[in-house]
């Protein structure tokens, strides 16, 4: 909302004046006055008392005059700030956050109370009572509801929300709702009370003061069906999640009972190598007016947050595949809790990428389950500011903040945030507040560190037991009634726990899901030898012939289209492609095949060494165009973005857009490989372990530039090292190719395979445009990817008496001095795959270069690079191992030094 001080401020004259201008020309008013003006009549004219035409009221006093504006002022400082008094914690009193909303602050009194007042109508009212003014806006904004939107610029998502809050709330909902949010509640509640008598001392993350989450997503989900959406997917962490799973998704009782059990049979399309609070699941349910909507809970681990981005990038790339990219069939709903919200700026992240192109999903809906405590930390220890939910407004996003306890008030505002998120499709947040009932776990006791919290929370009846008394006293529900449904419920928990009688809800397999179907789990005989991965010189004609193409009246930058000559040029003359043509290649050939590709990171579209010109800008019009985009008719989509500066959360958008559909190649590339720090959390959580916990497989890449050029510390270390002590049971590949065609054929692996394995690529930086670096168009149009290359330069292989075994541009480094100093005597053989270890090939070459000496060769530290891997995993070869000192850092700062270091390296190798 707009910042009406200029109302509130001004001479009473001067506003007076500018009414009259009004009245005679609205449009000769700013908008901003325009609005005040309509919103009531000041009652201010010449019409010597008498009502005019237009409903306005003769002249009125100073005084009277100022006091209408004090209550107008008073109707907007509520609805900006009635969320500061709002009754929303259930269980202790509301911190004083400075609301100033007294009377007195707006030059009013007790005594005005009974005076009626034409501001009134601006909330529907009409001209009322001062009295009832403040009862409305009382009861609208600061009952058990409280509402942050007046950061909102956007005049129709105010009128919209006003709207909602100030007629649609207050209306009293059906009997028969009411009977559903019940027995939602009644599951909610006995479900949690009986795992707590059944399963004495496990952990369950208790949703015990949250159960009103239960009805809550209920009415969402309902809610959103009836505006059109099919699918939902919901990232939550662990509290409530069996809950949620049980009362929600219609996961069986006794597939949660046989967890807790430790009898469960592996989930092999969701997962089983996890605690049973982290797993995943997916539904199709019916809501209650008989719609059928998909849903899918994503798995997750205890980083809490880290979830968030893999939904979005999750629902994106589905609502791509199934839903033509409307994005009002899908709803990505995130529940997160309330110190996690505050405290992870992962958070922050996924909110910046919410109306960004590249990342948009039609608006996210954030459930907060507000328990006040994160593990054992008050929230005054968790947080700077007054709400775990600020972070919303950096977006513009409304906030509801709702007392857990009242449960028809957070139905009505589930509903209302989910009609909004249709209508605009905005992000939203509710902020349940409510309470936990239990320690973090359930054998932690709380009142170690809240001992006066943890006795007022004893006291307190449960959500249950609060709107059972409530309907009772209403006379909506009989009491007998409702002990009923508490007796039969118990009596069903306990029958699905001694006999199977739940089936599971049917399902019905997406055309993603399918797909995922044809696939199959990698045995390690897949390692051995990498597929076929060549496309015939038609192909590559066609493809090179529609990247070079530029079209009619388009004027791409002059030094660019140099590039492209020179390009042109070498595929002409020499029949060679650079990198950047073979990695084009790669994508067209895959988009030719019908399939799509995404590529997102900072600077992608030209790249960070500005090689790759993907998208060529006008030096005219600045008009785009995707050199990808006119391969035929039928092709694949090709899908690129420049990212927000973003590593944490843009990696985890592109990993959860790579699990939702096996035939897109998805591709993450940091602007450094350095950088890929930022995402380390999600490279650990979800990269490198999600089959094994989850059996999600993934095909996501990660080009990560690395490679040591003197550019310091922050420029040349992509951290080969940490995927590499990652690596077991075949969980992903890591290539560091050298040439255009092998990258080609290290991407189109990616979908040959029949499998998905992640793939991280630790990519040149000057080698980019190394001449020997550029490939022949025959490596384009046979074979496939080669995990280890022989030296080239060799001719009689008895004259070798040592071999130099190194990876990525070292072969450059070492490969110069070799021919330089036309050194047959010693073979350099390069390893384009660190993992899985092509054992088989480095053994053929082995046995070619009998009696020579083998040494290991890295640019990395001692400590670093792929040293401590290879000691490890290649016993059976007897080599040393030439590399920079053990170090800190993964590089020095100084050109000098790093010239000299890297002297040394190549010296060595070749003397030693």
């Amino acid at each position: 909302m707009k910042d009406f001080s200029f109302v509130t401020n001004s001479h009473p004259a001067y506003i007076e004046s500018l009414y009259q201008e009004y009245r005679k020309d609205p449009a000769t008013v700013d908008p901003e006055w325009t609005k005040f003006f309509e919103g009531f009549d000041f009652a201010v004219s010449n019409a010597n008392g008498k009502v005019d035409a237009k409903g306005t009221a003769g002249p009125v006093s100073s005084e009277q005059f100022a006091k209408e504006l004090g209550v107008y002022r008073l109707i907007q400082a509520y609805r900006k700030k009635g969320h500061l008094i709002a009754k929303t914690n259930p269980i202790r009193e509301r911190k004083d956050r400075s609301a100033n909303l007294d009377l007195k602050h707006f030059g009013l009194a007790d005594a005005d109370l009974k005076t009626e007042f034409f501001a009134g109508q601006i909330i529907g009212l009409g001209r009322t009572s001062l009295e009832k003014i403040l009862q409305h806006v009382k009861t609208v904004y600061a009952s058990t509801v409280g509402v942050e939107f007046t950061y909102i610029n956007d005049l129709d998502k105010i009128e919209w929300l006003q709207k909602e809050l100030e007629t649609t709330f207050k209306k009293p909902l059906a009997v028969e709702q009411k009977k559903r949010i019940l027995s939602k509640l009644n599951q909610g509640v006995m479900f949690e009370k009986f795992l707590h008598t059944k399963y004495i001392g496990q952990k369950r993350f208790s949703l015990e003061g949250g159960e009103t989450t239960i009805p809550a997503l209920d009415a969402m989900i309902n809610t959103a069906a009836e505006y059109g959406v099919q699918e939902a997917v919901i990232g939550m962490a662990h509290r409530g999640r069996l809950n949620v799973l049980a009362n929600i998704l219609g996961k069986t009782y006794e597939q949660i009972f046989s967890e807790f059990e430790g009898t469960a049979t592996p989930d092999t399309t969701m997962g089983s190598g996890d605690v049973k609070y982290h797993l995943g699941f997916r539904a199709s349910i019916q809501t209650a007016s008989g719609k059928e909507v998909n849903l899918q809970l994503t798995p997750n681990p205890s980083h809490l947050e880290v979830v968030d981005p893999v939904v979005v990038g999750f629902a994106r790339s589905k609502a791509d595949v199934i839903y033509n990219s409307d994005y009002d069939k899908i709803l990505p709903i995130l529940i997160h809790g309330d110190a996690a919200i505050a405290g992870q700026g992962v958070v922050y992240e996924v909110a910046q990428m919410s109306k960004l192109r590249g990342y948009y999903t039609g608006g996210t809906m954030h459930f907060v389950i507000n328990n006040q405590i994160g593990f054992t930390t008050d929230f005054e220890d968790a947080r700077s500011s007054d709400y775990c939910t600020s972070v919303a407004s950096i977006v513009q996003a409304p906030v509801f903040h709702v007392n857990g306890d009242d449960v028809e008030a957070v139905v009505k505002i589930a509903e209302i945030a989910t009609r909004y998120r249709q209508e605009f499709n905005s992000d939203i947040y509710i902020d349940m507040v409510c309470y936990r009932k239990h320690g973090h776990n359930e054998g932690d006791d709380p009142k170690f560190t809240q001992p006066k919290l943890y006795a007022a929370i004893d006291k307190h009846p449960n959500p249950r037991e609060v709107y059972s008394q409530q309907l009772i006293a209403n006379g909506d529900v009989d009491a007998a009634i409702a002990q009923e449904m508490e007796k039969a419920f118990w009596a069903d928990l306990q029958e699905r726990l001694d006999e199977v009688k739940q089936h599971p809800l049917p399902y019905k397999y997406q055309q993603p899901e399918r797909w995922w179907q044809e696939l199959r789990k990698a045995t390690p005989e897949d390692f051995l030898k990498s597929p076929d991965t060549a496309i015939t010189p038609e192909q590559l004609q066609q493809i090179f012939k529609a990247m070079m193409e530029i079209p009619a009246g388009f004027k791409p930058l002059r030094k660019v289209e140099k590039l492209l000559q020179d390009k042109q040029k070498l595929f002409d003359e020499q029949g060679q492609l650079d990198w950047a043509s073979g990695e084009l290649l790669a994508y067209g050939s895959l988009l030719l095949e019908g399939r799509d590709v995404r590529l997102s990171g900072q600077d992608v579209k030209r790249g960070t060494f500005s090689h790759r010109h993907a998208v060529l800008r006008s030096e005219e019009t600045d008009e785009e165009h995707n050199r990808l985009s006119k391969i035929s008719e039928n092709q694949g989509k090709f899908r690129i973005y420049n990212s927000l500066l973003s590593e944490f959360a843009v990696l985890g958008f592109e990993y959860g857009y790579s699990i939702a559909n096996p035939y897109a190649l998805t591709i993450w590339e940091a602007q450094f490989g350095d950088f890929m720090n930022g995402g380390q959390t999600l490279i650990d959580q979800f990269i490198t372990s999600a089959e094994t916990k989850w059996q999600k497989q993934s095909g996501l890449v990660m080009l990560l530039p690395h490679g040591y050029e003197g550019q310091g510390p922050e420029h040349s270390s992509a951290r080969l090292e940490r995927f590499l002590q990652q690596c077991a049971e075949y969980n992903f590949f890591v290539t560091n190719c050298t040439t255009a065609a092998s990258f080609f054929h290290a991407l189109r692996r990616q979908l040959a395979e029949p499998f998905r394995k992640p793939m991280i690529n630790f990519s040149p930086k000057a080698n980019l445009r190394h001449v020997r670096s550029y490939s022949p168009v025959s490596d384009f149009t046979q074979g496939g990817f080669k995990e280890v290359l022989d030296d080239p330069f060799i001719t009689d292989a008895s004259r070798v008496k040592k071999v130099l075994l190194c990876s990525g541009k070292m072969y450059f480094d070492l490969s110069e001095k070799q021919i330089k100093e036309d050194r047959k005597d010693v073979a350099i053989v390069r390893l384009e795959q660190l993992y899985p270890l092509p054992v088989a090939q480095l053994e053929g070459i082995q046995q070619k270069y009998k009696g020579a000496t083998w040494f290991w060769v890295q640019e990395e530290p001692l400590n670093m690079g792929a040293a401590s891997f290879l000691q490890m995993n290649l016993k059976q070869f007897n080599y040393g191992v030439i590399s920079r000192n053990p170090s800190a850092a993964t590089a020095t700062g100084y050109a000098k030094v790093h010239a000299q270091e890297q002297q040394e390296i190549i010296d060595t190798a070749f003397n030693i």
